[in-house]
């Protein structure tokens, strides 16, 4: 009993450090500052503009006619970290660039808090992960995150190339970080990308993301 209770508080406290989250039903309406997301699975994704690691400005807007990913991304979180660990994240955003998709890996950390990067920390980091993405964003200020309710790290969402928000949600059904989770799991992301790009629907258009809270200002 006594070794089952100090697993459960290790957990806990684990959870607690980690920030931890599971976005529910109403809470994928809105951010924790209370302000309403706009961005809605089956409606038109908004645009943005932020500046890429290396300097240079992306428009959502520019890729109007391809398949555009977001990934919500905090280096630091176990769950994340779980994908690019193990090389999953970087194997799917290299399989769909190859493919014609932009991938896009944002990152709403504020300055001072975990997961955020700048200048030649930051290309270090990028290099030593081994990132694949099309460009790595930077959104600081957390506009971008709050405008798409992006909740945890990781968080996904897919645009089709007309603009419209096909799938928001968790990268996958196993909210954990364990690396063997990711073998036996049901990747919403894939499913998407590959019904839609073969001209099915999206059965899936919304799940509840999993991972560590974004770490706003």
């Amino acid at each position: 009993m006594k070794i089952k209770a100090i697993l459960s508080l290790t957990l806990f406290l684990f959870v607690v450090i980690a920030g931890y989250t599971i976005a529910g039903k109403d809470d994928m309406q809105k951010h924790e500052s209370g302000k309403m997301m706009s961005a809605k699975a089956g409606e038109k994704a908004p645009d943005f503009t932020l500046v890429s690691a290396d300097g240079n400005k992306h428009s959502l807007s520019d890729f109007s006619d391809k398949y555009v990913v977001l990934e919500w991304i905090n280096f630091e979180c176990p769950f994340v970290q779980k994908h690019y660990a193990t090389g999953h994240m970087q194997k799917m955003q290299k399989a769909y660039r190859d493919k014609g998709v932009v991938w896009l890996t944002i990152c709403s950390s504020a300055p001072g808090k975990q997961g955020y990067y700048s200048g030649e920390e930051l290309q270090k980091r990028i290099k030593s992960e081994g990132l694949k993405s099309t460009a790595y964003l930077i959104d600081s200020e957390g506009t971008v995150g709050q405008m798409y309710g992006a909740k945890t790290t990781p968080h996904m969402y897919v645009i089709s190339p007309e603009g419209t928000l096909i799938y928001a949600g968790a990268i996958d059904d196993k909210p954990t970080y364990k690396h063997d989770d990711i073998k036996v799991a049901t990747n919403y992301v894939d499913i998407a990308l590959k019904a839609s790009m073969n001209g099915e629907k999206v059965e899936t258009i919304t799940t509840p993301a999993y991972g560590c809270s974004v770490k706003y200002k």
